[in-house]
């Protein structure tokens, strides 16, 4: 009689895999960390690379990681990013940066015969003039915005090469899109951090000095959300179970879309801000729109349930005060 205990394996491709994550202390890196620790399966090995791991710009620090860590599933999160002036200014830089990391963990996914690579894109990426809800179909259609051309065209060739890989060499390369994200490890600088995390800055200012609350533009621009820990989650099942060269957009549905006031409303609630709330209308709004269609994912997971907006900012807002001290900002 075998007494041996068996140990359950759900997805039989996943038994004794070794996922690597680049990019892994970053909002997105850190929301997976936290997911994984709870609903990692069987004979899955974790490993959350940083900066200090090497320079994934130069492919002899890339080929280290590989062959120290030798993966059999890779997240690509990491990139050079930066915001709309950083991008104006240095189109060279985020061109190059991010098309060197690509091709030194693309190269290597397929050298070390890695069975899943999963990278990450951007809605930023898409067409500057386009029809709306974008989808995945759209990305080639047009020129990016020329403020971040660098980036985006370095972005894009991701999905380029990873239909040219398939084709060529059979490997099982894929991207996804997420849409506007949050949550706990994020950048709250409120000079280079997006719209909550911001937000939740600005508004821990003006509760501590007593001043208003001070949105810059109207508030009536439309984003759509997702919580990091739901794309987290979302990441991870494409990882173990979509397997196309073609891209998934991971957003929430187009009616989750909501205008920045009601955002910075959710934000003094979940700050328990007591004082005036301004919409300063001098300052531009940006783009009105910028809907994203998810009905690819709600094909593969209709019935996925998505954190809302105010639980999401509360606890944004309750981690970005348990960890004020140490927070990017």
């Amino acid at each position: 009689q075998n007494t041996t205990p068996t140990t359950t394996t759900y997805n039989p491709t996943m038994t004794n895999s070794t996922i690597l994550v680049t990019g892994g202390s970053g909002l997105v890196g850190q929301a997976i960390k936290a997911y994984t620790d709870e609903n990692s399966q069987p004979g899955e090995t974790w490993i959350f690379l940083s900066s200090k791991d090497g320079d994934l710009r130069v492919r002899e620090d890339t080929d280290k990681i590989f062959d120290k860590y030798q993966p059999t599933h890779v997240i690509h999160l990491a990139a050079k990013v930066g915001g709309l002036f950083a991008n104006l200014s240095q189109k060279v830089e985020f061109y190059r940066e991010n098309t060197l990391i690509n091709d030194n963990i693309m190269e290597n996914c397929r050298l070390h015969k890695v069975t899943k690579l999963v990278s990450m894109l951007s809605t930023c990426i898409f067409p500057d003039k386009t029809k709306y809800p974008i989808d995945e179909t759209m990305l080639h259609d047009g020129p990016p915005h020329p403020s971040n051309e660098g980036y985006a065209y370095a972005k894009r060739l991701i999905d380029t090469m990873n239909r040219a890989y398939a084709e060529e060499y059979g490997c099982n390369f894929t991207s996804i899109i997420p849409t506007n994200i949050y949550g706990p490890h994020d950048n709250f600088s409120i000079q280079n951090g997006h719209v909550i995390p911001g937000l939740i800055h600005k508004c821990y200012i003006a509760k501590k000095e007593g001043t208003p609350f001070t949105i810059w533009g109207s508030g009536t621009p439309l984003r759509q959300f997702i919580y990091s820990l739901d794309l987290a989650e979302l990441t991870v099942w494409v990882m173990r179970e979509y397997h196309s060269p073609d891209p998934i957009t991971l957003s929430v549905d187009e009616s989750a879309e909501v205008p920045i006031k009601d955002v910075a409303l959710a934000v003094a609630k979940a700050m328990k801000f007591e004082g005036e709330v301004v919409f300063d209308t001098t300052k531009a709004d940006g783009q009105f729109k910028k809907t994203a269609c998810n009905k690819k994912l709600r094909s593969y997971r209709p019935d996925y349930k998505f954190v809302s907006m105010e639980e999401g900012i509360q606890k944004s807002v309750d981690w970005f005060l348990a960890n004020y001290e140490t927070a990017r900002k």
